[in-house]
Order: structure tokens, then sequence, then C-alpha cells
């Protein structure tokens, strides 16, 4: 999701831009709108292994050891992970 689209009114997009909208957006992107920082997350052990590349075992294997704690959110089975802060805390950039 480009950084121009989010100012500017849904109904004025054009209908390539609205496609492009819903086919290139790959993960969720969150916006705080009072400091306009943006967020990207995966869902679930599958985002993880996504995340870093490795099978859905090491992923599970990853969640289990606490090493991504911070960057995890979970309410009931669901799974969100914050990549940048994931990566970082791995030490992987």
């Amino acid at each position: 999701m480009t950084a121009e689209y989010l100012d500017k009114p849904l109904f004025s997009l054009t209908v390539r831009e609205f496609l492009s909208l819903q086919t290139n957006t790959h993960q969720p992107v969150v916006v705080d709108l009072t400091t306009g920082k943006t967020e990207e997350y995966e869902y679930g052990i599958a985002g993880i292994a996504r995340i870093f590349g490795c099978s859905i075992a090491t992923a599970q294997r990853m969640k289990s050891s606490g090493l991504l704690n911070k960057a995890i959110q979970q309410v009931g089975r669901t799974i969100a992970i914050n990549i940048a802060m994931a990566r970082k805390l791995a030490a992987i950039k």
C-alpha cells in the first residue's frame, strides 16, 4: 500500500488504483492515524515461517522459545506478529 492513497478519499480512486490496493497488499498494514506510522503484520505460525523463511516446525519452536514474545500479540488462537519487531528481536535485518 502506498502512502499517496492514505490521504485520498476512497470514492476518488480510479478503478486501477482501487484494484491495485486490493491485489498488491500482501501483508496487513496498520496505520496509527495520530503519528502516521505504519506497521506490517503477519499472522499465525505460517506467518513466522514466512518472515524468517523457515519451516513450520522451526517457526513453532521459535514461538515456543519466547524469543519473539515482544513481537507477538495473541488473542485466543489468533497470533499477530509485528514483522519489523520480530526481525529486530531475532537480529535479522
